[in-house]
């Protein structure tokens, strides 16, 4: 037993279609959204996460500006994931973008995983659309720090929220004290946005508080 999965986003957002190309296909551009840092060496897409590594995956298809996907390898338990980028420019330097990971979790326990997973491909979805959004045709630096584990989630987040100067339920759009703009909430994470990047605070899957930011450099 296991599941078959497909998550994604279309949005249309205020960037070219090679801007968009550059976030999706490219190593730099991939590291100002996504999880840690990224590089693409000849056809291969590698992720570095703290101390550790996301299994490699092999570029499928590469039709700049318009096509981008890759893939892991299928495990013998069947375990791999996909990514799929479909860009489509429209007038007046707006583009349409179609972004879709795929794959399976094997097993009987893959419940567990599957609810850390979506909530974080949403965070990382939403995280490119705010990428595009506010710094297209930027680059960032990834800088992912791992806290101690957690017992006590519901106190943690609420200290988290008064730190920030937020309610105890957040919800896009919320201003923190000061200034920065919360661009998505859920159980697992919290993100915002100031001029400087993009901030996440992230239920990493075995226990501990993880802030994991892009930085920007002053826009020219």
């Amino acid at each position: 037993m296991g599941k078959e999965y497909e998550i994604g986003v279309e949005v249309t957002v205020p960037a070219d279609p090679e801007q968009v190309w550059a976030a999706v296909a490219t190593g730099p551009g991939l590291s100002s959204w996504y999880i840690g840092r990224t590089d693409i060496d000849d056809s291969t897409v590698r992720t570095a996460f703290g101390s550790g590594t996301m299994p490699p995956a092999e570029i499928t298809t590469a039709d700049e500006p318009g096509h981008f996907a890759f893939r892991t390898a299928t495990a013998p338990d069947g375990r791999f994931q996909a990514f799929e980028f479909l860009v489509e420019g429209r007038d007046r330097s707006a583009t349409v973008l179609r972004a879709v990971s795929s794959g399976f979790l094997p097993g009987d326990d893959w419940a567990d995983e599957y609810e850390a997973m979506s909530h974080g491909l949403s965070l990382f979805f939403a995280t490119l659309v705010e990428h595009l959004r506010h710094f297209a045709g930027r680059t960032g630096t990834p800088d992912t720090t791992f806290g101690p584990p957690i017992d006590d989630w519901p106190g943690a987040w609420n200290d988290l929220h008064d730190t920030l100067g937020l309610s105890a339920t957040p919800k896009p759009g919320d201003v923190t004290g000061d200034g920065g703009t919360v661009y998505f909430a859920g159980p697992h994470a919290l993100a915002l946005r100031t001029p400087e990047g993009l901030f996440r605070y992230i239920r990493g899957f075995h226990g501990s508080m993880v802030a994991a930011h892009v930085i920007f450099p002053p826009a020219p």
